[in-house]
């Protein structure tokens, strides 16, 4: 079942929408009906691609499952291939949801971002900033609160 219908959401401001629609130049690496793949313009490593779904989502929160599913299966695929061509030791795939976590395409996008042995990079653990001393009692709560 594609998303065909989903294309009419394109957002005419949106540069990863003028790249799906080919307005924009990129260096495909991935396509599907539903999702797109390129290297990263301005990449933090050799390799480093971006994963989105064609239609234009913002938020992570915003995708349905089919097209999660189809975005997160290019990502399994793209990440071995994409670490083995470049002869990377391993990689960072995230996603910064929101202003707050660093988004600056407001567009769903999936980083993968090739890592090697010594390269002064950090894991994604060092995105968080302080860590915050939480009490069992509001561990308990916030995880409830998540599960209700």
């Amino acid at each position: 079942m594609g998303h065909d219908d989903d294309l009419s959401r394109m957002s005419a401001d949106c540069i990863f929408c003028s790249i799906v629609d080919g307005d924009i130049p990129a260096r495909t690496v991935y396509e599907t009906d539903d999702v797109l793949a390129f290297l990263d313009a301005t990449p933090l490593a050799r390799g480093h691609t971006l994963v989105i779904p064609k239609s234009h989502a913002k938020h992570v929160g915003d995708l349905d499952d089919d097209l999660a599913s189809d975005l997160f299966a290019a990502v399994t695929e793209l990440t071995p291939r994409v670490q083995s061509t470049v002869g990377a030791d391993g990689a960072n795939v995230g996603i910064n949801d929101g202003e707050a976590a660093g988004q600056e395409v407001p567009h769903v996008h999936v980083h993968i971002i090739p890592r090697f042995e010594g390269d002064g990079g950090a894991p994604l653990h060092a995105v968080g900033g302080e860590r915050p001393d939480l009490s069992d009692d509001e561990l308990d709560a916030v995880a409830e609160a998540i599960a209700e």
